[in-house]
């Protein structure tokens, strides 16, 4: 079957980005590797011996990135519902997170307890009409920050991929009243005509 012109176009613009071919060159396994490393400088999200969740790991980009960031004394649990590659220093879950039994092997992963931070580049698959993708990608940062309030240590962080439009106003209230400190965010490896942002919120107050 024929590509569209569109999917040509983006095929193209995939393999001449600079980011997927740094990628490669640097073993990452995407692109997205280079938006939470920028973060990760930007806003001193990491720290050596953290336990980090990584919500809707698969392909493994940003919990590689949160794996060499922690060291070998810090722990990276990650879950999707696709599968995922084993990643050394990884702890991958497959599954609904949202699910009771997901969430329990979830929880008995973290040490002592809780997470010092919540990581999510979770995103619809999107069909382009925007009344179907904005509730969507806002139904999925409301799961990551609620999964967030369950783990999260007091003083803990949270990072999400957001999408400008309805919706992000409100959420971006509801992270300031439960954070002390909440940046919004669009590193240099997001697309320039994508919608994504990034919610960078730290300081969990432990209560909502």
């Amino acid at each position: 079957m024929a590509r569209s012109k569109s999917s040509n176009q983006w095929l193209q613009e995939h393999f001449n980005d600079s980011y997927v071919k740094k990628s490669q060159q640097d073993g990452l396994r995407s692109r997205a590797s280079y938006k939470l490393i920028e973060l990760g400088k930007k806003d001193r999200l990491f720290r050596a011996g953290q336990c980090v969740v990584d919500l809707g790991s698969a392909p493994g980009g940003w919990s590689q990135v949160a794996a060499r960031s922690v060291g070998d004394q810090g722990r990276v649990v990650a879950s999707d519902i696709l599968s995922m590659d084993a990643i050394a220093g990884v702890e991958f879950i497959q599954g609904d997170f949202t699910e009771e039994k997901v969430f329990e092997q979830l929880l008995s992963c973290l040490a002592d307890g809780g997470a010092d931070l919540v990581i999510s580049d979770m995103a619809p698959n999107l069909s382009g009409i925007a009344d179907i993708d904005q509730p969507q990608a806002m139904y999925l940062v409301e799961l990551a920050l609620d999964m967030a309030f369950k783990v999260l240590k007091p003083g803990g962080g949270f990072v999400c991929k957001v999408f400008q439009g309805e919706g992000f106003d409100g959420l971006l209230r509801q992270c300031r009243s439960t954070f002390s400190k909440v940046m919004v965010r669009k590193p240099d490896a997001s697309r320039a005509r994508s919608k994504e942002m990034y919610f960078v919120a730290k300081g969990y107050r432990g209560e909502h």
